[in-house]
């Protein structure tokens, strides 16, 4: 991942670079990261987030 800094202008380019992590979902493989998960846990946490995403699916088709 790269990011340029324009006219000096680090701030800038921190903000740019913390949206592109976000974006591809770093921090929340770090936090996930940071402690053992058994598999059991892992298949479960896993198959709530995909029936999540499946509900908010539903939910943006009821409305269009």
């Amino acid at each position: 991942m790269e990011v340029q800094v324009r006219d000096n202008n680090v701030e800038a380019a921190i903000r740019v670079l913390k949206k592109k992590l976000l974006r591809e979902g770093i921090f929340k493989e770090l936090k996930l990261r940071k402690h053992y998960e058994k598999p059991s846990e892992r298949k479960l946490r896993e198959k709530e987030e995909s029936i999540k995403r499946f509900k908010k699916l539903m939910r943006k088709k009821k409305f269009d």
